[in-house]
């Protein structure tokens, strides 16, 4: 209900209060409902049953051209100013109407059916003590619900308890931004305690004032009062509408927002209705072109009145003109008759043609084969009809990374164990042999507890663990107990790991499968079982990981007493701390790294320790003192662990690859051929960003210089984006070369453009979310913007959705190029809707994006085949379109121009009126349908050979202003042949048998099939691409010319409509006469051998990039299918550290209460307290520790 009163309100024009705090009690419906919060219910159609008929039409003739032909409809309806029938202008409007409204009624049921499925999703609430099962769109603000494992989160929740220990749950939020890896988040404890007590439950009576309904995803401010004591709320505590539960058999949460105050619905943001650059463009034409009619109206009522007053009176005597109408009302009539009959430079079929032919190719789209992705079973989709030709003309790509680039699944790649390299397969010759599906995999059916889905193919390694080598069991041991991984085993030997990362879970899983498997964990002991035997680690101390020290240790004791300190970390800071004995393994492990960076893996390297009993002691004794200080307790712990850090033992290094989606890299890189800029903006720190970039080979060394822009300040940021330019462009102004125009209807819309500047070279630019902050400022985007797009490549990293959009937006405005924006999650959803076009990448990684999108597939690779082949054929076969369309209406209604001057501007037609209501509708409307659907240049092994054929459409060369200009000089040369001819042939002419021939009827089929003849010749010579539907559209257009005209005038069709079908005989008598023919040959001639002429001349003089593709095309060979292989990456670069994890997680996991399971009810709680930051609801996992600090600094 609240939804449908907004409705209305927003309709009638009445603003809603701007809600400035959320206050609400819990369980108490009375209470929440006094503040008119909306509910649960979500709406995303636009009409109902009631309002679609009103509102659609509102919205078509809100059209300036279907306004137009209402108004011409009107005019016919007056007998005194018509020459035409009415139903010449009703039937196409009428048709026009109809298409479009069932197209949006279409699309509008589409909206109904996806809300009302989830609207009437169910969920348990709690409602007068007791748990109901309630459909979605009934649950309220206040309202505690219960969600089960496997559900989505109904509403933004308030956790407050969970069947998980220390009231964890995890949650996958791959709908709100598209990674798969779960978040962790965690109850207040003050909640927690209420476990699953239903009486408790319905006794809670908590207050919550938080912050109004926004789209930040990574933010929540708020504070629960309970029992006169205030908490802290932050986003720790929230479960976000758009996650699923996972690994947790209960939770329960109370409704914050609803429906569409979630963030989820925030983020899908305002829905705007997308037009093409040509769509604009043809709005500009079409207002020109009503200018122009108006003054050849204006032309011929003035002729009308000259004409009358000196000639007309001669023929009042057989011609009497009807009661009180006189030279100057005669004039004034017939500005408007002509209004009428010259109204087909502007025909309706035009919007009619352009709306089948955008339909057509997107069904090209939806059937596409090459784009199917059979794995998920996924087709591409065009979702709006309406955009396609705009996939022909794009410059900027705006490309989400997680999910989109990149399928966020890790993989253990490779690995150096004590000087040897593992996971490359090499033939007897010692060359390296490219893996394949074919490829034999190393069996491990010999370990029961091996993950079935690990996939390794180097079988020495599992040789050399089998014959019991030390060090590879050292190594692997690492892998078992350095970590901060979470086992779950729901069955006997099913084992689950729940990782933070999903770098440190493809680590754990490798050494599971070699046979040193990570069981079980308790605050202190790791239990692993090696090679089948159960060895229980006592846990001594987790030395954790922070973004400075980029290492983590483990302290163990093994079961035979030996102490030992494991470490992982980043190359540079392992090999540091290395005893000088490892020199020379240092070296060759180092040499394996490059190697790895150079394909673009993520590297670490591993190190252990043996500790002295009494040296550890000591060490604890001083940990402990550490840990409790109130002052410089991080600086001591830090002194501890360098201190026992030192002197290690290298034992190798792994590889993990962050795997990309199939294509990426040859995909950016034929984007990069046709001249597309790719920014990557994503939420990820900056060195995943980063490391992605040299895997895509978007950041390569061989650049000329890769800027960070990372200031945290306005003045930082604006010199490090001033130093960036001055090296790019040191002789560039330091204004930039903004150039303001007026476009758009009445040129009312001013434009501002930041002129490109040209750099020698290729750079890239890196900048971080706070910097990017800065950037965005008014005083600072143009700069921004200026050094943006010297580079090559620009990644945006850490940025939110708002920040998404604003770059978007940002380049729309200064630079005036088609903007393409392509994500995965409800986090691109701000971005997807900024751009022109929008691409959702559907599959695992949710749907919200998608729905949202103009256009969506499964994987990046497919962008290529749809802006090179789909885009570009669409953009090409629009632009043909219109300039024939406007040709073939321009050369039919100059000829009434020419015919006036003969008729005393009398408004007298020169075709047949059939002639005239069927020319854009039957006989001119297949063939260039047939073109408009089936043209193409070059076929798509062609385009995606030469992608640089991408650049005209960029450009927008195809169409515009001056082509328009050319196709009006060259209609009216050809009109003036068209009229002139058969005049001067048929003027005091005799037919063979010496009666005369120059009668009105027969002058008007000579000059309408004249008309037809040549321009469908026209249209041959624009087909490059010829089919049997396009031989069939045009022969066949012209048979049924012939064929419906010899029976129009026909003696039968005189006889049963005498007045409807005037032109008896006409056709019969006429077309028999040789000179008849000739006429009508020598007329096409003299159209078309012009543009033969000018055609020739201008393919061998100045010939464009597609006149020397087709020449070379029929000179070469069809190219071969291309093959998806990847790319070797020549690179030096290595990743400082893999994981994502937060600092303080090693706290949690030697935490006392980790590992208590909820008490039964009825039963006190163990522990009240804890020194786990995570129990102290400290920001612990959404967020990563860079962000952490990030903020801090800011403070």
């Amino acid at each position: 209900m609240g939804s449908i009163v907004s409705y209305f309100s927003q309709l009638c024009g009445k603003q809603t209060n701007r809600e400035e705090e959320r206050h609400l009690r819990a369980n108490d419906r009375p209470f929440n409902l006094s503040y008119h919060y909306a509910n649960n219910a979500i709406t995303t159609s636009k009409y109902n049953i009631f309002t679609f008929l009103p509102l659609n039409l509102f919205e078509q003739f809100g059209r300036l051209a279907n306004t137009y032909f209402l108004f011409l409809l009107l005019l016919q309806l007056i007998p005194q100013i018509s020459s035409l029938s009415w139903f010449t202008t009703a039937v196409p409007l009428i048709l026009v109407l109809s298409m479009t409204a069932v197209k949006d009624a279409s699309d509008d049921i589409n909206r109904h059916k996806s809300d009302n499925q989830v609207n009437n999703r169910r969920v348990d609430v709690l409602i007068d003590g007791e748990l109901r099962s309630e459909k979605w769109m009934n649950v309220q603000v206040g309202d505690i619900i219960k969600l089960e494992n496997n559900q989505f989160v109904t509403a933004d929740l308030l956790l407050l308890s969970s069947s998980e220990p220390l009231n964890l749950v995890y949650v996958e939020t791959a709908e709100l931004d598209g990674e798969t890896n779960l978040k962790v988040k965690q109850a207040l404890t003050v909640t927690g305690e209420l476990g699953d007590s239903v009486d408790a439950l319905a006794g809670f009576n908590g207050e919550v004032r938080c912050e109004p309904p926004n789209n930040r995803l990574d933010k929540f401010k708020g504070t629960m009062t309970l029992s006169g004591q205030a908490y802290s709320l932050d986003n720790d505590k929230v479960l976000l509408r758009g996650c699923t539960l996972r690994n947790t058999e209960w939770c329960f949460g109370l409704v914050i927002f609803g429906g569409p105050d979630t963030k989820l619905m925030q983020n899908s943001g305002k829905t705007t209705f997308k037009r093409t650059s040509i769509d604009h463009l043809m709005n500009v034409l079409v207002l020109s072109i009503f200018g122009f009619l108006a003054s050849m109206c204006t032309v011929m009522a003035i002729g009308n009145a000259i004409w009358e007053t000196h000639e007309g009176f001669v023929f009042t005597t057989f011609l009497p003109r009807e009661q009180g109408i006189d030279a100057a009302l005669s004039s004034f009539l017939s500005f408007w008759s002509y209004v009428i009959v010259l109204n087909t430079v502007v025909p309706i079929s035009l919007y009619v043609s352009v709306e089948i032919i955008r339909l057509g190719n997107s069904f090209y789209i939806d059937w596409d084969r090459k784009m199917y992705y059979p794995k998920s079973d996924t087709p591409a989709q065009a979702r709006t009809t309406t955009l396609n030709e705009e996939l022909g003309q794009i410059k900027y790509i705006f490309s989400d990374k997680t999910g989109t680039l990149t399928q966020n699944i890790m993989t253990f790649n490779k690995c150096s164990i004590n000087g040897r390299c593992f996971g490359k397969l090499l033939d007897f010759a010692g060359r390296p042999v490219e893996i394949t599906e074919k490829t034999e995999t190393v069996d491990f059916s010999w370990n029961q507890l091996a993950d079935p889905k690990f996939v390794f193919y180097d079988h020495s390694l599992g040789e050399m663990v089998k014959e019991g080598n030390p060090e590879a069991k050292a190594f692997f041991r690492l892998l078992a107990l350095c970590h901060t991984v979470m086992p779950e085993e729901k069955k006997e030997g099913e084992l689950y790991y729940q990782a933070q990362s999903p770098d440190e879970g493809a680590l754990v899983t490798a050494a599971r499968n070699f046979g040193f498997v990570f069981r079980s964990r308790t605050p202190e002991s790791i239990t692993v079982f090696e090679m089948g035997r159960k060895v229980i680690y006592e846990l001594l101390a987790v030395l954790d990981f922070n973004n400075v020290r980029k290492r983590m240790s483990v302290i163990v004791r093994s079961p035979e007493g030996k102490l030992t300190l494991f470490c992982k970390g980043a190359d540079t800071i392992i090999f540091e701390r290395l005893h000088p004995s490892c020199k020379k393994l240092m070296d060759v492990t180092n040499s394996h790294l490059n190697e790895y960076a150079g394909e673009g893996l993520r590297t670490l390297a591993l190190a252990y320790k043996e500790i002295d009993k009494s040296y550890m002691e000591n060490w604890r004794e001083r940990h402990h003192e550490a840990s409790t200080a109130m002052d410089g307790r991080e600086e001591r712990l830090d002194e501890l662990y360098e201190e026992m850090e030192k002197d290690l033992l290298l034992l190798g290094a792994t590889a993990v690859e962050d795997k990309l989606q199939d294509g990426v890299p040859q995909t950016i890189e034929q984007l990069a051929k046709a001249d597309i800029k790719i920014w990557v903006l994503t939420g990820d720190k900056q060195e995943t960003a980063e490391n992605i970039g040299y895997s895509c080979n978007m950041l390569r060394e061989d650049m000329k210089e890769i800027f960070i822009v990372a200031a945290n300040t306005p003045e930082g940021v604006k010199e490090e984006l001033q130093n960036a330019r001055r090296k790019m462009c040191p002789e560039a102004d330091e204004e930039p070369s903004v150039v303001r125009a007026r476009a758009g209807l009445f040129w009312s819309h001013k434009t501002e453009t930041v002129q490109d500047e040209k750099v020698d070279g290729d750079y890239a630019l890196v900048i971080n979310g706070h910097s990017l902050a800065f950037a965005l400022d008014k005083n600072l985007q143009l700069e921004l913007l200026r050094t943006a797009c010297m580079c090559q490549t620009v990644v945006c990293c850490r940025v939110t959705p708002l920040q998404k959009a604003q770059v978007v937006q940002l380049v729309k405005k200064y630079k005036q190029v088609v903007t393409l924006a392509i994500g995965d999650g409800a986090n691109d959803v701000s971005m997807i809707k900024a751009a022109h076009i929008g691409v959702g990448i559907s599959g695992q990684e949710g749907m919200q994006a998608v729905l949202s999108s103009d256009f969506s597939f499964a994987q990046f690779r497919y962008l290529q085949r749809l802006l090179l082949v789909h885009g570009r054929w669409s953009y090409l076969r629009m632009c043909k379109f219109l300039q024939y369309f406007f040709y073939k209406n321009f050369i039919f209604t100059f000829v009434h121009l020419w015919y006036a001057f003969f008729c005393g501007f009398s408004a007298q037609t020169v075709y047949d009126e059939w002639f005239i209501t069927l020319y854009n509708l039957v006989y001119t409307a297949l063939p260039i349908l047939g073109l408009s659907l089936f043209d193409q240049d070059v076929n798509d092994r062609w385009s995606f050979q030469y992608p640089q054929l991408y650049s005209p459409g960029q450009l927008n060369l195809y169409f515009n202003k001056k082509a328009f200009v050319r196709c009006l000089l060259h209609s009216c040369y050809s009109s003036l042949i068209l009229f002139f001819i058969p005049w001067a042939a048929m003027h005091d002419t005799v037919r063979d048998d010496g009666k005369d021939i120059a009668d009105y009827q027969s002058f008007a089929l000579l000059a309408q099939t004249s008309l037809l003849v040549v321009v469908n010749l026209q249209l041959c010579l624009d087909t490059y691409y010829w089919t049997a539907v396009n031989q069939f559209f045009v022969w066949g257009s012209l048979a049924a010319y012939f064929a419906i005209t010899f029976t129009m005038y026909s003696n039968g069709m005189f006889f049963i409509f005498t007045s409807s079908f005037p032109f008896v005989g006409t056709a019969r008598n006429s077309l028999n006469q040789p000179n008849v023919w000739l006429t009508i040959f020598l007329s096409t001639l003299l159209c078309i051998l012009p543009v033969v002429a000018v055609r020739f001349i201008l393919i061998q003089l100045r010939p464009t990039i597609n006149d020397k593709m087709r020449h070379k095309v029929r000179k070469e060979a069809l190219p071969a299918l291309a093959t998806r292989l990847k790319p070797r990456i020549i690179s030096t670069r290595r990743s400082g550290y893999a994981f994502s994890h937060s600092q303080g997680y090693g706290d949690l996991m030697t935490s006392r209460r980790f590992l208590l399971k909820r008490p039964p009810k009825g039963r006190t709680v163990l522990f009240t307290t804890t020194d786990s930051p995570l129990a102290q609801n400290q920001p612990q996992h959404y967020r990563n520790i860079t962000e952490v600090q990030e903020e801090a600094q800011g403070r």
